[in-house]
């Protein structure tokens, strides 16, 4: 890249290790299965290369294999899996939906299929509003975003942090593998299980948290039973860090 004239090179890549981030190693997790026991994994998965250095992680929101657009249970897994993504440090709708069409060569010759619809269209009306919605919040995002992936640059912190990364000094967030930190500032807390419309979610003790969809505070240090109906995501804002998001998760 650099012999082409490259000087911002960035490459997505899914074959990575420790150390690829100095080459501009942009990963992904790989062709996962549309599912929610894939999906709970990637939470893991972004987590563990964060701290193993490699900041630009993302996911194919969806999952790449399988699935029809048509399907209410799989429009349920993409809603979900796209309100996450937009606090991944890329958000990247991707995947090999059913209804695609044969592609053949000039030649005659067979090569692989197109993929069938995967745009925010796609999913019905009620989908695509939901899709519209975190792609204008990934858009409000955007000034804290590149201050996080600034700091990734220069001093090696990820994007998405484990609770432990910021709370040290609190037992209880080791374990926590079902939520998260997006930056120092911002808890997300993602629904990954089907038909499901609310969850526990652990505020790390040593800060005050605002959920952001209702602007209440909660002292740190407990566990909390939180509302999460198709159209939002659990997000917890630090210490009256990112007020301006209240109201739009």
């Amino acid at each position: 890249m650099q012999a082409e004239g490259q000087d911002k090179i960035v490459n997505t890549v899914r074959c990575a290790w420790a150390g690829s981030q100095r080459y501009g190693a942009l990963v992904w997790s790989g062709d996962i299965h549309s599912s929610f026991e894939d999906f709970r994994k990637q939470i893991v998965a972004g987590l563990h290369m964060g701290m193993a250095g490699i900041p630009w992680w993302t996911t194919d929101i969806g999952g790449f294999s399988g699935d029809n657009p048509d399907n209410p249970k799989f429009r349920e897994l993409l809603i979900r899996w796209f309100q996450w993504g937009t606090f991944c440090p890329v958000m990247r709708l991707h995947g090999d939906r059913s209804g695609g069409k044969e592609v053949f060569r000039k030649d005659g010759s067979k090569a692989l299929n197109t993929g069938g619809n995967n745009e925010i269209w796609s999913f019905g009306d009620e989908a695509y509003a939901i899709l519209v919605k975190y792609i204008e919040l990934r858009e409000t995002l955007r000034d804290y975003t590149r201050e996080l992936m600034k700091e990734a640059h220069e001093k090696g912190a990820p994007v998405m942090r484990p609770l432990f990364y910021e709370f040290q000094k609190d037992d209880k967030v080791w374990d926590i593998k079902d939520e998260y930190l997006y930056g120092p500032d911002l808890l997300v807390a993602p629904i990954l299980y089907e038909g499901t419309v609310s969850r526990e979610v652990y505020l790390p003790e040593g800060a005050r948290w605002t959920d952001a969809r209702t602007g209440r505070f909660f002292e740190g240090g407990q566990t909390i039973y939180v509302e999460a109906q198709l159209s939002t995501i659990p997000v917890f804002l630090r210490d009256g860090k990112q007020e301006y998001l209240i109201g739009k998760i």
